[in-house]
């Protein structure tokens, strides 16, 4: 991946970041794009912000951004954009949410990048070359048993509409895992994963921005991703779990189980 391309998407998470920073605990406008999925002026002029630096270095690159949907004209890369994710802690006041932003090329996700304003963590991972946070290398647990992991998930914004499904799983690892975090963000769950702080990440119904920077993450920091049916990943598919690959079929397992 050219170093440009990677300065930019740094300098688009930086400003970002800043704009996340000025409305955090000041948000005075909150809409709803479904029943319980908001959207606030930080979403959206954080997206400006970023799509703007991305648009001034590269206007002929393909851009997918969770409020303002796909643009650009045809080419060989794109880049794929969340915000603001965790949005509902965010208008909440709750400190877990973060910009990602990832890099495809020719279909392939080659370079991630998601910042953390409130910690300062800026996690990276590129294509073949490891992951890494703050510049340092990261390196998934080495926990070898379920009983033993620390998991996390996330519920879909529409639950409410078909709740057994997702509670069924998380009944499940509750009694089979050490404990279980929801915190809301994919983007920082799928992070903590490549780091070392979660063993193992679950969920269904995410979108590719929501994933595609993540994703990558675990792979470089030595983990594995796949679909619930462990299947290779995809940031299409409709599911997915992303472990330290030691616990990845004992999760699989539990995924498996039949209601």
């Amino acid at each position: 991946m050219e170093s440009d391309i990677k300065q930019t998407a740094r300098k688009a998470a930086h400003e970002g970041g800043a704009v996340l920073m000025k409305y955090f605990g000041k948000i005075t406008s909150v809409t709803h794009k479904g029943e319980i999925d908001l959207v606030t002026e930080a979403d959206k002029e954080a997206e400006l912000t970023i799509v703007s630096i991305i648009k001034a270095a590269y206007p002929h690159h393909r851009i997918l951004a969770e409020e303002t949907g796909e643009s650009g004209a045809a080419s060989s890369c794109k880049w794929i954009i969340d915000p603001l994710d965790g949005t509902t802690n965010y208008a909440h006041g709750y400190p877990m949410f973060c910009i990602s932003i990832a890099v495809e090329l020719e279909g392939e996700v080659r370079y991630g990048i998601i910042y953390d304003p409130l910690r300062k963590e800026l996690f990276t991972a590129e294509k073949g070359k490891g992951a890494c946070l703050n510049g340092n290398p990261l390196r998934v647990s080495s926990t070898s048993a379920l009983n033993n992991s620390l998991l996390c998930t996330g519920f879909p914004y529409d639950i409410r509409q078909d709740p057994e499904g997702d509670l069924r799983h998380f009944r499940r690892f509750m009694m089979k895992a050490q404990a279980i975090r929801r915190d809301g963000t994919a983007a920082l769950d799928l992070c903590y994963t490549a780091a070392g702080r979660f063993d193992g990440f679950w969920e269904q119904k995410l979108r590719p921005w929501d994933v595609a920077a993540g994703s990558l993450l675990v792979a470089e920091a030595g983990g594995t991703v796949s679909t619930y049916q462990g299947k290779p990943f995809s940031i299409h598919a409709p599911e997915i779990v992303a472990s330290n690959g030691i616990i990845h079929e004992q999760m699989l397992e539990v995924l498996r189980e039949q209601p």
